[in-house]
């Protein structure tokens, strides 16, 4: 791995290696920690393991400080250390270094982003939807930070098998097909398909309610499709056609895509070896008909592998999806990304899983659920709120802002502007959150064109197209390459500092499932170049002081535009 552009990589070596050399042998296993200072008033990045080392060594904490500047060792890399309140030790970068990193990063194909992944494979578990039902605004959620973390691990090299494991067996089929059979209505199920599969779907879950012979041949109507009836079956494969037919027009607009769609049934064969070998392995026991694992141990609740029905679950499912994943990828991890109903059922997944042997580390990324202010919405009550409404809405709300901005922009191009600035704009209000948060959408803040937002950031990317493209025209001799980077004004040198922060930035976010740590990163840099176009000029400097701002210009649209796109956000030279 070349983490030459890792930043608190190469601090914290050099603050490693001063630990050994004033205090060696004393050290025991300790690491050296560098992380970026919150006020750049006190340098740009801290170390703060004095305090630590001083309790280890018995020693005052500034005294330790002292100790380990006077061992730093000569480099190129900082410029200036102080020691600031009980034994803080801040860190200032050199200008020339500093530059030199600009330079690097500025012609790096991936803007100095590390191939920490090289030949690791991951499985990532996300989306997820159920057949005979539209996507809602509860399944956005999954899409999105799911497919933001597969592109951030695809970025850091790792080989990455996306998979989109739909809900297309179970109870529900049962409930469809009574439905079908009594409720349909031909005509809508041409017109719309989905919307009328749900339809019936409703209906008749709600007959279930008050009448126990509908129940039961419910339940009868999904023995006969479990056992393989002809007609279930062909009525099965029916409503899984139009559903994936649905899903891919709802992924096409918000740009995501699968390398494999496996649902529940794909696994079925496997349920019944599943049991055995938790049976045999003593792992699984009967009780009251049912064959159950206790997770005493685990401090977790018994949970169900074989209903006394016989029937399986979606427990039996995941650890057959576990191991079938296993056998075929040898992943270096498996990743799910659920909402946060499902974590208990995830802890007793992964803790079968490890008692079966299953050694590959195991994630759940779950997420808090996201609300519209008017409320929450349930499938089988039939008041869900449809993801393509929202999209609709979406692109709707930002053609208009589009219009308002360029009154004389052509139709065709405010329509491209509006696919690209409203789907961006409910991506970034959901990614801009900290996934466990629960999230209230609200149009005013995902539209807004200042703070924290898609389009703010978006049309932030545009102008800075705009100054490159001023320069081009006004010189067009020039070759840019050819200036060096002076950073001469401290806004200047604010701007360079966030900018080689990105691979690292890049490198955390992926690591911790955090696409919100590329949103803050990238509002920030948005915020800092707002204020280095504000207080220097650009076109109008002096010779080569020009070329250096819009060097720095340029390179703050290349990484806006990576950053977005890890995002899975669009962006447009023009809007």
């Amino acid at each position: 791995m070349n983490n030459c552009f890792i930043i608190t990589d190469i601090l914290s070596k050099l603050m490693q290696a001063a630990m050994e050399h004033a205090f060696p042998g004393q050290l025991n296993t300790f690491t050296a920690t560098v992380t970026e200072t919150a006020n750049p008033e006190f340098g740009d990045y801290q170390c703060n393991d004095a305090m630590s080392l001083a309790k280890l060594l018995k020693k005052k904490p500034r005294d330790v400080a002292s100790e380990l500047l006077n061992a730093l060792p000569e480099n190129a890399v900082i410029s200036k250390t102080d020691i600031a309140g009980p034994g803080f030790i801040n860190l200032t970068l050199s200008p020339d270094w500093l530059v030199g990193k600009l330079d690097a990063i500025s012609s790096s194909v991936k803007l100095g982003v590390p191939d920490v992944g090289e030949g690791k494979t991951i499985v990532i578990d996300y989306s997820s939807p159920n057949v005979a039902k539209p996507m809602h605004i509860g399944h956005i959620r999954s899409t999105i930070i799911g497919n933001s973390i597969d592109k951030m691990h695809r970025y850091l090299g790792y080989k990455v098998v996306s998979d989109n494991h739909l809900g297309d067996w179970g109870t529900q089929f049962g409930i469809i097909i009574m439905g079908y059979r009594h409720f349909v209505d031909k005509q809508a199920l041409q017109d719309s398909p989905v919307e009328e599969l749900e339809r019936v779907y409703v209906a008749s879950y709600k007959k279930t309610e008050d009448d126990e012979e509908w129940k039961n041949q419910c339940r009868k109507e999904l023995v006969k499709l479990q056992a393989g009836d002809p007609e279930n079956l062909r009525l099965w494969k029916e409503f899984v056609d139009i559903s994936m037919r649905e899903f891919e027009r709802i992924y096409n607009r918000l740009g995501v895509s699968f390398d494999l769609v496996r649902g529940e049934s794909y696994y079925n064969p496997k349920l019944k070896g599943v049991v055995e070998e938790l049976k045999g392995k003593g792992i699984a026991k009967e009780s009251e008909g049912a064959m159950v694992v206790f997770l005493e141990e685990e401090k977790l609740p018994v949970c169900i592998v074989r209903k006394s029905d016989e029937g399986f679950n979606y427990a039996t499912t995941d650890i057959a999806t576990i191991e079938s994943r296993v056998g075929e990828f040898s992943p270096a991890k498996i990743i799910y990304v659920t909402d946060e109903r499902q974590q208990l059922h995830f802890k007793q997944i992964f803790a079968i899983c490890r008692r079966i042997g299953v050694n590959v580390p195991l994630d759940h990324v779950w997420f808090g659920l996201m609300r519209l202010p008017e409320g929450t919405f349930s499938t089988r009550q039939g008041n869900v709120i449809k993801l393509e409404s929202l999209l609709d809405e979406a692109v709707s709300r930002a053609k208009e802002l589009a219009r308002q901005s360029s009154p004389d922009t052509s139709e065709e191009q405010l329509n491209e502007v509006a696919k690209v600035v409203g789907i961006g704009a409910v991506k970034y209000a959901d990614l801009s959150q900290n996934p466990q948060t629960t999230i209230t959408f609200t149009w005013d803040k995902a539209m807004a064109l200042n703070g924290n937002s898609g389009p703010y950031l978006q049309y932030a990317y545009a102008r800075i197209a705009s100054v490159i493209d001023k320069y081009r025209d006004n010189y067009p001799d020039k070759d840019l390459e050819k200036y060096p980077i002076n950073l001469t004004e401290r806004i200047e040198r604010d701007l360079a500092i966030r900018l080689i922060r990105f691979p690292d930035i890049v490198i955390r976010a992926a690591h911790s499932y955090k696409p919100s740590m590329i949103a803050d990163y990238l509002f920030d840099l948005a915020q800092t170049y707002s204020s280095f176009y504000q207080n220097v000029p650009f076109l109008k400097a002096e010779e080569g002081v020009r070329e250096s701002r819009v060097r720095l210009c340029a390179l703050v649209s290349k990484v806006l535009k990576k950053g977005l796109d890890l995002l899975g956000i669009g962006t447009l030279d023009r809007i």
